[in-house]
């Protein structure tokens, strides 16, 4: 009997990023999961395996592997059940791995003294079907026009905000939940893991002494509907019906007028992302799998 299996692609940037299988449905006969790059990309990227081994495999929960990216690629994660009717649900996470940064003189002020804004430390975390956690830097798309992917939560994270900013979003899921509509702060996960729930909708907001010098500035994909780019000290995302799942996320905080300085005529003069399509091809497996959810 055929073994149905699932397979997802995600965007990696240039770096080096840990894949580690966290969970299976199945723990006596956990599916294995294959790690490669697409054909694309392949000769930028290489794997560093346990000297035993010489496939990128990870064959039970808790194994792990590490990916080299040269440049900006994508990656292909298969999940294959390790029997004829076996389970092919497995969560599987992809980490970034650092070396940190070599420090520097304190640069930017913070708050209302129009200094320039650091967002290099920002980070977007996405629970996405069929992957896990995903985090990506600010402007990097969370799933996105390459590789769409049903999004089941977020976090958002960022070390070097100014004091006297505050940040607090939410989302709304496909189902009723009691957190749904909820703001939550920086650092919180927004949304569910392992219920194979998606996110149709989220609210960004910015307050505090500071709030009238920065804005988001937020891309989003739903469903079935083009891009839609949105700015402001308050940002809601949803699809045209408010019930259409998020499978495209980018963001990122700006400083606006005169404390952006000359960043805001940069900012201006990006180019706006041109409008395309998205559709998600189900498998006919059972969809709530972590490497789907």
């Amino acid at each position: 009997m055929v073994r149905a299996r699932q397979r997802k692609t995600i965007e990696i940037d240039r770096g080096l990023f840990l894949i580690r299988y966290a969970t299976a449905e199945d723990e006596v006969r956990p599916p294995s999961v294959a790690v490669s790059a697409d054909s694309v990309g392949e000769g930028n990227v290489s794997f560093l395996l346990h000297p035993d081994h010489l496939d990128a495999v990870l064959w039970q929960p808790g194994s792990c592997l590490v990916v080299r990216a040269m440049a900006p690629c994508r990656l292909c994660v298969e999940v294959t059940p390790s029997h004829a009717n076996g389970s092919a649900v497995a969560t599987v996470r992809i980490e970034p791995i650092s070396q940190g940064r070599v420090a520097s003189m304190p640069s930017p002020a913070r708050g209302r003294s129009g200094s320039s804004l650091g967002v290099g430390d920002f980070r977007l975390l996405g629970h996405m079907a069929g992957i896990g956690d995903v985090v990506v830097s600010a402007k990097e798309w969370l799933a996105g026009p390459l590789a769409p992917s049903r999004i089941e939560g977020i976090s958002i994270a960022w070390p070097g905000k100014p004091d006297d900013l505050d940040i607090r979003y939410s989302v709304k899921t496909a189902k009723p939940q009691t957190f749904s509509g909820r703001m939550t702060e920086v650092g919180s996960f927004a949304g569910t893991r392992g219920k194979a729930l998606a996110v149709v909708g989220v609210v960004l907001e910015i307050s505090g002494p500071s709030a009238a010098d920065f804005r988001f500035v937020a891309e989003a994909i739903f469903l079935g509907s083009p891009v839609m780019r949105m700015t402001g000290e308050r940002v809601v995302l949803s699809g045209p019906t408010g019930r259409e799942p998020l499978v495209g996320l980018r963001l990122w905080p700006e400083q606006t007028g005169d404390a952006a300085g000359p960043q805001a005529a940069t900012a201006a003069s990006e180019a706006r992302s041109p409008s395309s399509r998205v559709r998600v091809f189900r498998s006919r497996v059972k969809q709530d799998q972590s490497a789907a959810s």
